[in-house]
């Protein structure tokens, strides 16, 4: 094996990358490197049918931190095919190839190993032989099985062939619809030769909403006619015959695309027992993430390298909290988050590992918020100060959220207020003021955040706080019901307009939950002494309920999970809401009742 020069230039769209050439087998490799060598390595393995520029967004994120290396596979972009291609593409010579890049680009340090596609399904013949032990300090995988683990998963199910097993095996079966196709000969070359190398471009931006760009490179039609043999140097015999001591020996983070065409979340079920270091995460996202979901991919990459490395390794840096697979290193801002469910959100996202913005018009509430987001598990958190109200102030804080930290990935519009009492004795200035902020605030925050969603091209979720009185009528909150109604039907509408950009939209209705909003919301109509008595007396019955803003918390996450659309959480919440659909009349007459004074 002979290495060439570092001093090349890379392609146009890595303009500060060092190429170099690397030889090992009869073939060349031509290997990227971005970023300070001295720092640690991250090596990028593309799949099929890519070159490594399908990690160019992701590399370029990562290389301020890292020595980030990309090397086009033997037969791919411009590193040279082996002769003759039959038997050319074994994970055997493929992990000779990978020890012969990392020998040149990190020959005295171990290296965190990332493989999309092929790349993983190679990189996980990397960390489970023998050979490579000691060369890789983790593994980060993705959309790509290990055909040992694959293997022993098939024979598992036909063995005892349960009805769920069965299933699965169909499932898996049916989206593995274009391995057997690879199998026939010629017929897989004369296609991506001819119009299917030509129309690939737009078959990914139209399937998988890859963006437009440089992206496939021209060298696509050679690239997938070459990684035919991939699989038929592989797969068959692999799944037929699978290793028995395929045991990772390095730390691996598993990263889920929910919405893989090609690829069964059940694949992955027994993983713990290949891979005991095992840490999973799940996006909600189709097959090609390195292209549509950059961002998270590089927080979620760059994390557990830098938890991995050798300062580092026996301490647990990864977020445990309930859906950390989902959020850890996510971007989530929260209006309203000083205090109550505002504050009680924000904890839970950053004890699921997200990166936490705490926005709030006390400036105070919303540090300590900010502060107490990162003793909990938050990676990073900041507070900001701001009226929603004002669309000049939550203009500028979009574009300093945007610029400093980044585009939100959820959006939690929970700013509100309280308003109690007749509509007669309701003034237009109180109208004002309860629309501006419950109903104003969020129509800005959803404006604002969901057009920067919109334009990333990478979905995201906005949850919107509405209340159970969006739909249960009171003739004591005409204006406070009024604005949260307003806030479910916003949410309705906008769920089905942003349906197409893959960005949820969930409306929160909770009931009662004991919050300071009893004890500062206003009522109308009488003085100020009663005003403070009825405060009083409402923030008593709420604390009698007791039903804790946590509660909240946990189903503002869940609906983000779920993608759910309205989601009622107190009981009262969930009965008012069925009474809304089924019985609607007896809903009306219980809205004539005189409230508890």
């Amino acid at each position: 094996m002979t290495t060439g020069a570092g001093s090349g230039k890379g392609t146009d769209t890595m303009k500060d990358a060092r190429e170099r050439r690397v030889r090992t087998g009869g073939i060349e490799l031509c290997v990227a490197e971005l970023g300070d060598p001295e720092r640690p390595t991250v090596l990028l393995v593309h799949g099929y049918p890519d070159s490594k520029e399908v990690w160019t967004e992701v590399a370029e994120r990562l290389a301020g931190r890292f020595h980030v290396v990309l090397y086009d596979v033997r037969g791919h972009g411009r590193s040279t095919a082996p002769r003759p291609l039959r038997g050319g593409f074994t994970l055997e010579k493929l992990t000779d190839d990978f020890l012969a890049v990392v020998d040149a680009v990190s020959p005295d340090r171990p290296v965190h190993v990332v493989g999309h596609d092929w790349g993983s399904v190679q990189a996980w013949e990397f960390v489970t032989v023998k050979r490579t032990e000691g060369r890789i300090a983790s593994f980060t995988s993705m959309s790509g099985p290990s055909l040992d683990h694959f293997g022993h998963w098939i024979k598992k199910r036909v063995a005892r062939p349960t009805p769920r097993r069965v299933a699965q095996l169909l499932g898996q079966g049916a989206k593995s619809w274009y391995v057997y196709l690879l199998h026939t000969p010629v017929l897989p070359e004369l296609a991506w030769r001819g119009p299917l190398g030509k129309r690939w471009p737009k078959i990914l931006q139209r399937v998988e909403k890859v963006p437009a760009g440089d992206y496939p490179t021209p060298s696509l039609p050679q690239d997938a006619a070459h990684g035919a043999w991939l699989y038929r140097d592989n797969v068959r015999a692999r799944l037929r015959r699978p290793r028995a001591d395929a045991y990772a020996h390095a730390p691996v983070q598993l990263i889920t695309p929910s919405g893989d065409a090609f690829l069964s979340e059940r694949l992955y079920d027994d993983l713990e027992r290949w891979a005991p270091r095992l840490v999973r995460r799940t996006l909600p996202a189709k097959h090609w993430v390195p292209r549509t979901r950059p961002d998270q991919l590089a927080a979620w990459i760059a994390d557990f390298a830098t938890a991995n490395e050798d300062g580092l390794r026996g301490k647990d840096s990864t977020a445990t909290g309930k859906y950390a697979d989902r959020f850890s290193g996510r971007l989530v801002l929260v209006t309203g988050a000083g205090s109550g469910i505002g504050r009680a959100t924000a904890f839970a996202f950053a004890e699921a590992g997200a990166r936490v913005v705490a926005v709030d018009r006390d400036e105070e509430s919303a540090a300590r918020t900010a502060e107490l987001s990162r003793l909990i598990g938050a990676p990073e958190a900041w507070g900001e100060t701001v009226d929603v109200c004002d669309e000049q102030a939550m203009e500028k804080l979009a574009e300093k959220v945007a610029r400093e930290y980044g585009v939100v990935d959820v959006l939690v519009n929970n700013a509100g207020i309280g308003l109690s009492g007749s509509f007669l004795d309701t003034s237009a200035e109180d109208w004002k003021k309860v629309l501006d902020v419950n109903l104003w605030g969020v129509i800005h925050g959803c404006r604002l955040f969901g057009k920067h969603m919109a334009e990333r091209g990478q979905g995201g979720h906005i949850v919107n706080t509405a209340s159970a009185a969006a739909y249960q009528p009171s003739k004591a909150l005409p204006a406070y019901s009024t604005s949260k109604a307003a806030v479910l039907m916003l949410s309705e509408c906008l769920r089905a307009e942003l349906a197409g950009k893959d960005i949820g939209v969930s409306a929160i209705c909770p009931g009662f939950v004991n919050t300071n909003i009893t004890s500062t919301a206003r009522f109308v109509g009488v003085d100020a002494g009663e005003e403070k008595r009825r405060q009083k007396r409402t923030a008593r019955l709420y604390g009698l309920r007791n039903y804790p803003p946590e509660k909240v918390a946990d189903a503002i996450l869940r609906a983000v999970v779920k993608n759910q659309a309205v989601v009622p959480v107190t009981p009262e919440a969930r009965g008012a809401h069925l009474m809304s659909r089924f019985t609607p009349r007896a809903l009306r007459a219980m809205a004539r009742l005189e409230p508890p004074l």
